[in-house]
């Protein structure tokens, strides 16, 4: 069982800047969309693989398919790879970690990003709480500068009274 620390949610990013982090993610994966499609458009026109002419006209089961896919490329390559971290995540200065203040695992990160799939995931976080994806995973986004100053403030509390080494 994961240890719940207060500083964690006293910390948590306010439903603004998560709304803003989720526009500036939808951005960055509609402009990945984008160049996919042109770039299977091109690749069609050279090689006529049939893959590549359903990758745009596959109708709608088949974009949501894709565009979940991308999407969780995304969300766990940047999350896995950039410290619980995304571009829109990057901007807002917020940043993933685990409910009990260490990085983000492999399989929170996995969680996290397959509960993105279920509908309305994205806007579940506008009430107030955490969304879905934070609650099932176990993870908080936080402001990194606020999470990191009250974090030394708390080690230079705990620190007094202790010998410096010189």
């Amino acid at each position: 069982m994961i240890k719940h620390l207060r500083i964690v949610e006293d910390n948590r990013a306010s439903s603004s800047i998560r709304f803003a982090n989720y526009i500036i993610d939808l951005i960055v994966l509609i402009i990945i969309n984008t160049i996919l499609s042109f770039a299977s458009i091109l690749i069609y026109s050279y090689t006529s693989i049939s893959f590549f002419y359903f990758y745009n006209n596959g109708g709608l089961l088949w974009e949501f398919f894709t565009g979940n896919l991308v999407s969780f490329i995304y969300y766990f390559l940047w999350e896995k790879y950039s410290n619980g971290r995304t571009v829109g995540k990057y901007v807002t200065n917020t940043r993933t970690i685990s409910i009990d203040g260490n990085d983000v695992t492999t399989q929170q990160v996995l969680y996290r990003t397959l509960s993105r799939i279920v509908p309305f995931d994205a806007l579940s976080f506008l009430g107030g709480g955490n969304g879905w994806h934070d609650s099932w995973s176990d993870t908080r986004v936080i402001n990194v500068r606020n999470y990191l100053a009250e974090k030394q403030a708390k080690d230079d509390i705990n620190s007094l009274g202790t010998k410096e080494n010189l």
